[in-house]
């Protein structure tokens, strides 16, 4: 089964029964996630915060509208924080929007065989990280999923910010060993 697949019957057991813990499940994965991209597309960390709640209370709302034979879960959700993003750049009325921006036009269908591909090395990735340490795998999932800096890391965990940086120095290099062996993953 693909880490994308387990999200799935999540999502399914949110619109069937409204499960609080698959919704729970859902939203301590994806809420971090859809915030940092959402800060990567340009949003300020207040608005992507708040459009990051907008896309899960529409999870929870509308969860019986996800259909796992179009999309994965993660491509539903983050589509779902793109219009929002989109949604709120255009009530914007203090004239910043630029019409030509590149994240306002639709996005291209993915294709098929790249969201396959995808999924795979996701699922080797996950089974590198299942082989670190419980420490450095912390650190990496604050510093790359969650998008915090190492001093933020080094104040939430009150780890000395040298600390932080050699054990996400060692993850990646324990990381590349791993993935390196494995024979199905073209790592340049």
């Amino acid at each position: 089964m693909s880490s994308n697949d387990r999200f799935s019957p999540l999502i399914a057991r949110v619109a069937e029964a409204g499960d609080r813990t698959a919704f729970a499940e859902l939203f301590d994965h994806f809420a971090p996630r859809l915030k940092a991209y959402l800060v990567r597309l340009g949003s300020e960390p207040s608005l992507a915060e708040e459009l990051t709640q907008e896309v899960m209370i529409t999870l929870w709302r509308k969860a019986h509208l996800f259909d796992s034979q179009r999309a994965t879960a993660s491509t539903w959700l983050f589509r779902i924080a793109r219009n929002r993003r989109i949604d709120a750049l255009r009530r914007d009325r203090s004239g910043l929007i630029d019409q030509e921006d590149p994240s306002l036009r639709p996005a291209a269908p993915e294709d098929q065989d790249d969201e396959l591909d995808a999924r795979l090395r996701e699922d080797r990735v996950r089974k590198a990280m299942a082989s670190l340490p419980e420490e450095q795998a912390d650190l990496i999932r604050r510093a790359f999923f969650a998008g915090l800096s190492h001093s933020q890391i080094s104040e939430e965990t009150g780890l000395p910010l040298g600390t932080v940086k050699s054990r996400i120095r060692l993850a990646f290099a324990r990381l590349r060993r791993v993935l390196e062996a494995d024979e199905a993953i073209d790592i340049d």
